[in-house]
């Protein structure tokens, strides 16, 4: 069963104005602007005419192909997509490596999915660039490809379903941290691989907002990487801390790495001292913000980030979209969704989840 995800205040109005704004200038895709793709992408994807009147057609076959198939986060997303998919009488299916960072493996299975001719692939990408021939590939054989959670370049699919606003994720980490630490000290990134084209443009954003002059007390020490790997994330965070014995605080924007970096501060002598925040999964995260080993975090919800690309899927294959700009399609209960710049669609704002609202949710 999908986990369901309870409605809650959201984050404040400077966050909320640069969400709207990075949905204006086309959110977190493939390229160079406010996106969660790779730079430099080239030539925007071709695009026949829509048919916005078209019905939605049923049988297709939509598959999903996410980083990693044992990630938590990833089965509530592709769980999302298959109960949005058997809303439309759609077929849903789920493969995909068992690693974050098997890259090979991943082209090797979007190479299968082409010679079974699926309808559409959704896919969270592990490099930007590793994937192109074979996503080109499927496109030519009439394959729609949408990317979810992590881009590829912008000219390898149709379409982009950004979490949030790439800008204002990364901006809203560093402000979260700073007011923890009354923007004082020394502070470390844990990512996820690092090839991982969302973790990277957030990153940028990070570092741009460590720039203000806010934050002239904080210093940005290093960036390590977990590889979305709760063992390796756990061993980092304490290289993390044996390496900078005055570290002060963490951001970790991955589910698996602030899990396993709140599992380690918890038993160790930096509990309550050293600060952690990052995008986490509120089930994750509830029982350490409880004890106080973490004060806020921050995520969207990964339900509606599958189903949206699940029914971003089913619009391109049933010719009512191309990925156009300014084109836009339905998402059943999610409401109706606008496809900005270089083919992104934003899902909306991040939920900042603390010991005021985190019983309230539930995924």
């Amino acid at each position: 069963m999908v986990p369901r995800f309870t409605p809650a205040a959201r984050t404040g109005t400077a966050l909320a104005a640069a969400a709207v704004l990075a949905l204006a200038l086309g959110g977190c895709g493939g390229t160079t602007k406010n996106s969660a793709g790779a730079a430099g992408s080239s030539a925007p994807v071709s695009r026949a005419s829509a048919d916005p009147d078209a019905p939605t057609k049923t049988g297709l076959t939509v598959a999903f192909l996410p980083k990693q198939v044992n990630n938590p986060y990833f089965t509530i997303a592709d769980n999302g997509g298959k109960a949005a998919l058997a809303s439309l009488g759609e077929t849903y299916k789920e493969v995909g490596t068992t690693s974050g960072t098997d890259t090979a493996g991943q082209v090797s299975y979007l190479n299968t999915l082409t010679q079974q001719q699926v309808s559409a692939i959704a896919l969270s990408a592990q490099d930007p660039g590793a994937l192109c021939t074979g996503l080109k590939q499927a496109m030519a054989n009439g394959i729609k490809i949408v990317t979810y959670d992590s881009d590829t370049n912008a000219d390898c699919r149709q379409l982009f379903i950004s979490q949030a606003g790439a800008e204002a994720l990364g901006r809203s980490e560093v402000e979260l941290l700073g007011k923890q630490l009354d923007y004082t000290g020394e502070i470390a990134i844990l990512s996820a691989a690092q090839t991982a084209t969302n973790q990277n443009t957030w990153i940028g954003y990070m570092k741009d907002e460590l720039k203000k002059p806010a934050y002239a007390k904080m210093k940005l020490v290093t960036v390590a990487y977990g590889n979305d790997d709760a063992q390796t994330s756990f061993q980092q965070t304490q290289g993390l801390l044996q390496q900078y014995p005055n570290l002060k605080g963490i951001i970790s924007p991955t589910t698996v790495g602030i899990k396993a970096a709140a599992q380690y501060l918890d038993g160790s002598k930096y509990q309550g001292k050293v600060k952690l925040t990052g995008l986490g999964t509120p089930d994750d995260m509830r029982a350490y913000v409880k004890n106080g080993t973490v004060q806020a975090f921050e995520l969207w919800d990964p339900a509606k980030l599958g189903s949206l690309a699940a029914y971003a899927a089913t619009a391109l294959a049933s010719g009512q979209i191309t990925g156009a700009p300014g084109q836009t399609f339905k998402a059943g209960s999610q409401g109706t969704f606008t496809i900005g710049a270089d083919g992104v669609v934003v899902l909306g704002e991040p939920t900042v989840f603390d010991a005021s609202n985190i019983a309230r949710f539930h995924f």
